[in-house]
């Protein structure tokens, strides 16, 4: 028992310490709250505007893909180096721990989790089916901006004929 005495000392001085510390930075320090320092936000600097948006939940899942994928990776490295004293039984469960790695990455793919540009939405082209005819020509699709309100002389076509 006389083995663990400095080790049960140690404990009791950093537990007093880190009380003490405590107590005395409530009873020293000085308090001069402002509305400022109370706002929820770091080092006491008022926000001019709001953020944007929160950040996707897809960003912190492509985040977790990637730590698993490290880990796969300290994993992969030691049976490198000793796969012939594993054998076939370190294969595949290096081989299967692999496949469950892989399985949540084509998940995740299969999901459009790594699709980060702007939201593409196709189009119905039944719809617009409707707009494409023989009849339509340049004439009576394109509008002629400004000539509202003019008699067909003072546009200056009748002119140049």
């Amino acid at each position: 028992m006389s083995q663990y005495l400095p080790i049960v000392v140690l404990l009791i001085l950093a537990t007093l310490f880190g009380a003490l510390s405590f107590v005395a930075s409530r009873l020293l320090a000085p308090r001069r709250p402002s509305v400022a320092k109370e706002a929820p936000y770091e080092c006491g600097i008022v926000p001019s505007r709001e953020p944007p948006e929160r950040f996707p939940v897809s960003f912190y899942i492509v985040a977790m893909l990637f730590i698993m994928f490290d880990i796969e990776i300290i994993f992969l490295y030691p049976y490198a180096v000793e796969r012939g004293a594993l054998g076939a039984f370190g294969f595949w469960a290096i081989l299967g721990f692999s496949l469950v790695f892989f399985l949540t990455f084509v998940y995740e793919v299969a999901r459009g989790g790594l699709d980060w540009g702007p939201l593409q939405r196709y189009r119905d082209l039944t719809v617009d089916a409707a707009m494409v005819s023989a009849g339509r020509d340049s004439s009576s699709t394109i509008r002629r901006v400004g000539l509202e309100g003019r008699t067909p002389s003072d546009d200056g076509s009748e002119a140049a004929a």
